[in-house]
């Protein structure tokens, strides 16, 4: 079976899939953009796993991603990725920004998940620039599928504003 490659506008909170990827930061304390929208849509119940996982293993490193239960959330699970804020490029930005899909992308496998969504991450707040961060987030989804067929049913890219949808729809069409 082929994996469903899509981008959507949408809010990610109401997205119907198996797992929805908050672009988190390394404490998993919730915070503003999508990490903020996924906590307070969710409830606590995501805060008080995460402050778990803070616990036991001191957060989440950049580049790394974990998974908690969705709360009030329409999907099962939420898997918490922590992007690279951008510094130029010259910070290994590229490879960590990869592993937060490869990483997500793994997990959503080892909890037997099939559908997931993905927000920008790293494109808000942490100023990775949108067309750089695309081109990252399709070719690592790209690679994973190939490397992994039938793992996966759907893979969403959740775009919150107009400017990254045609940046994905963009790159999706041309691949």
């Amino acid at each position: 079976m082929l994996t469903k490659i899509e981008v959507v506008i949408a809010d990610i909170t109401t997205i119907k899939v198996d797992a929805i990827v908050n672009a988190a930061n390394n404490s998993l304390s919730g915070g503003g953009g999508v990490d903020g929208a996924i906590h307070r849509a969710g409830g606590g119940s995501i805060l008080e796993e995460c402050i778990v996982i803070r616990n036991k293993q001191g957060g989440c490193k950049t580049g790394n991603a974990v998974i908690t239960n969705a709360g009030n959330l329409p999907c099962r699970k939420v898997i918490h990725a922590v992007g690279p804020v951008y510094m130029g490029g010259g910070k290994d930005e590229a490879a960590l920004l990869e592993s937060c899909y490869n990483k997500s992308l793994q997990l959503a496998i080892e909890n037997g998940l099939k559908t997931i969504a993905f927000p920008n991450i790293s494109t808000g707040i942490y100023g990775y620039p949108k067309q750089e961060a695309a081109i990252i987030a399709v070719n690592s989804i790209k690679n994973f599928v190939r490397d992994q067929p039938g793992t996966l049913e759907e893979i969403l890219f959740v775009c919150f504003d107009d400017e990254n949808f045609f940046i994905y729809k963009q790159l999706l069409r041309n691949k």
